[in-house]
């Protein structure tokens, strides 16, 4: 098997999601998703066909699963999805593999994508509380992508970025 809908992995499948600085335009969309999609067909590991799909959130998340009851993704396929990456990268002028912002949704509901330190600076002017919505790109498992990966800063990892907690 290569790349399969997203739906059809297990809970347990292991996710690395990956966040888009920018909202992208069609165009970049589209080409985004379909060289995802032309590397997970044929993504191995060890020369082993990996059992993987992609979900595609909000047009700024990027999910890429592995159902590793068949197949385990080792360091060097991973180091092959990264080079792809960072091609998307250069060809679209988006950060895909910079994991230093954190992306929450603003008062009027749009998805922002601002670094750790600016976001403790709104944290601490009250613009963003423990009800503000974060998305956490450090859920491992597909199940947790599925339930919790948008989800109210008091119940993430982000909320050691609140005043009251540092």
């Amino acid at each position: 098997m290569s790349l399969v809908s997203f739906e059809a992995l297990p809970d347990d499948a292991r996710v690395w999601v990956f966040g888009i600085s920018r909202q992208l335009g069609p165009g970049d969309e589209s080409h985004v998703l379909h060289a995802v999609d032309d590397y997970l067909r044929e993504w191995r590991a060890h020369g082993a066909p990996l059992t993987a799909a992609r979900d595609w959130r909000e047009g700024r998340f990027l999910a890429i699963g592995v159902d590793q009851r068949d197949e385990a993704a080792s360091g060097c396929s991973l180091d092959a999805l990264f080079r792809v990456f960072r091609g998307m990268e250069q060809k679209t002028g988006v950060a895909i593999l910079d994991n230093s912002r954190v992306y929450f949704r603003d008062a009027s509901g749009a998805i922002d994508a601002i670094d750790r330190a600016e976001f403790i600076a709104m944290a601490e002017s009250g613009a963003i509380s423990a009800e503000t919505s974060v998305f956490d790109l450090s859920v491992q498992r597909v199940g947790e992508w599925r339930r919790r990966f948008e989800t109210p800063v008091a119940q993430s990892w982000h909320r050691a970025l609140l005043p009251a907690a540092r």
